[in-house]
């Protein structure tokens, strides 16, 4: 059974839609079967694995809804081995029209479970917030991986979004994990980058995983190609960073198996 990791932090701009398509491109060059869920209405996991979300016939929306199976909405990508349950701005409405609907709470998880088996992990990039999208998200989650920008002020909110992951344990989803904390646009000309990751490390300990994304110009321009870093400069730093932590997330799965 496929995996499940929420990407998520209620702060916006740390890089969780970077995190979520360049992870899922590296891991589909290791072999392994990604399925990306955009479940931000801002849809840029759709755009930044090349789809053109004016030809969507159906997306996340209408499958939490009721309106389409997970597998008629999913797509290919050009990313080797990654397919994705595109959004688009539609998916704002959402929120509200499951305010009342039964099973709020579980309707990714449910439309998940038709498809879960085909791939070795499923990728959810949440919104910035943490709404009914996101806690649908941690419902159907079985890990969840922490980007946290290197710049100050980066721990603040955190205690919020630590209380969040305990309230769905105990009310939804008992066996919901912290994967790993993700350090990312690090800065090595900046003592300040340095501060910020040794605080992140101290107060996480060993969920912080070893790689750093650092700030990488060609990371940067890579969405607007509507490719992955793998695809748009393979040999940038930003591309190497990206194998570097899909080989410790899958490295980190096995040993949760094995143990």
């Amino acid at each position: 059974m496929g995996r499940i990791l929420a990407v998520v932090n209620q702060k916006g701009g740390v890089g969780k839609t970077t995190t979520t398509v360049n992870l899922a491109a590296c891991l589909g060059e290791l072999g392994q079967r990604v399925l990306v869920v955009d479940s931000d209405p801002q849809s840029n996991a759709t755009t930044g694995l090349g789809i053109d979300k004016r030809k969507l016939e159906a997306t996340l929306y209408e499958v939490l809804l009721d309106q389409a199976e997970a597998g008629r909405a999913r797509l290919a990508t050009q990313a080797p081995g990654v397919d994705i349950l595109p959004a688009t701005v539609e998916l704002t409405g959402a929120d509200l029209e499951l305010v009342d609907a039964p099973r709020r709470e579980y309707r990714l998880r449910d439309a998940l479970r038709t498809v879960r088996d085909q791939y070795n992990l499923v990728l959810v990039d949440c919104p910035p917030s943490l709404g009914l999208l996101t806690l649908n998200a941690l419902v159907a989650a079985d890990g969840v991986l922490i980007p946290i920008q290197c710049e100050f002020y980066a721990l603040e909110g955190y205690s919020q979004l630590l209380k969040t992951i305990v309230r769905v344990r105990g009310a939804f989803n008992p066996h919901l994990a912290i994967e790993g904390v993700l350090l990312t646009m690090y800065d090595g000309r900046t003592a300040n980058s340095a501060q910020v990751a040794d605080e992140v490390r101290r107060y996480f300990a060993e969920l912080v995983f070893e790689t750093v994304i650092f700030r990488n110009v060609r990371l940067a321009e890579a969405p607007s190609h509507g490719q992955a870093i793998s695809d748009y400069d393979s040999n940038s730093r930003g591309a190497m960073n990206y194998r570097q932590l899909a080989k410790e997330v899958l490295s980190r799965a096995g040993q949760e198996r094995a143990g």
